[in-house]
């Protein structure tokens, strides 16, 4: 094995899930839903002090399907759900270090508040960013992708529902931007085999997951795995999940034993992939595969 196939293969990649950024009275439920904004800017720290590379979206891809070497400590950081408060907390900080980061939007609830969840007692209940939040960001260099079009379960719905959302959030994201949308993000991390197959149908090039571990080059660009930073993580926990926590959790481990499944071409994975009739169709839902 030659020294570049050796080091893209023992190569890793974190890929940081975030929610929410702000401030927030102490939790116990849905921890990894909260982050507060002194813990985020001191992490924002840590990873500039530690000499983590920071990516860009499409730039990790890249080193992931391609010819690039993937740098040591590399970093993305996503957001899920396009909270309004990453605009006050958030977008601050990654500007003051220069840091690329992707939001993935849910495209019917623009502007409108969290509803797939109840409201903790005491807590209000947070507003999603607008359209033209969405744009501001974008033409700030903020990578924003799709969280489908209301945040359902996708390995509970059925393979047209699933086709719904996939497409229909894509083109509404796309319409509200002005460009293409490619990459996604699997609301509450639920998929299956055919959210896989879809979500090529429908033109994403890449979809992160719930899955834990450390992404390489090993892993499907449509199951990529993340790891979640939750409320309770102070620097410690957050420098050992950056460089120590790499190992794929089993859940992880399948998914990457049938990569195989799913093959896809260069042009499906391009920056200028689109969806094209034929490509990976539908097949029969498989219900365990969530």
């Amino acid at each position: 094995m030659s020294n570049f196939v050796k080091q893209r293969s023992q190569a890793r990649l974190s890929i940081l899930m975030y929610h929410q950024i702000g401030r927030f009275a102490p939790m116990r439920a849905h921890r990894a839903n909260y982050c507060d904004h002194r813990r985020f800017a001191r992490q924002m720290a840590f990873l500039r002090a530690g000499d983590f590379r920071v990516l860009s979206l499409d730039d990790a891809l890249r080193c992931l399907s391609g010819n690039v070497p993937l740098p040591a400590r590399a970093v993305v950081l996503t957001f899920d759900d396009a909270y309004a408060n990453f605009l006050d907390y958030a977008a601050p900080v990654l500007a003051e270090h220069g840091y690329p980061a992707t939001l993935y939007a849910i495209s019917e609830w623009l502007g409108e508040r969290m509803r797939w969840r109840d409201p903790q007692p005491g807590r209000a209940c947070p507003r999603l960013m607008t359209g033209a939040e969405l744009r501001s960001l974008r033409a700030a260099g903020i990578g924003v992708g799709s969280h489908g079009c209301t945040h359902q379960r996708l390995a509970e719905l059925s393979v047209a529902e699933q086709a719904a959302e996939l497409s229909d959030s894509r083109a509404r994201l796309q319409e509200v931007l002005g460009e293409p949308v490619r990459d996604l993000c699997y609301p509450f991390g639920s998929f299956n085999a055919d959210s896989i197959r879809l979500a090529a149908h429908a033109g994403y090039r890449s979809a992160t997951t719930c899955l834990r571990g450390a992404a390489s080059a090993v892993d499907h660009p449509l199951i990529l795995p993340r790891k979640a930073i939750s409320y309770g993580d102070n620097l410690i926990g957050y420098g050992w999940k950056l460089l120590v926590k790499h190992a794929p959790k089993p859940a992880l481990q399948h998914w990457r034993a049938r990569v195989a499944e799913f093959p896809l071409t260069a042009a499906d994975t391009s920056p200028e992939a689109k969806p094209r009739d034929g490509v990976l169709p539908p097949r029969r839902i498989i219900t365990h595969d969530s």
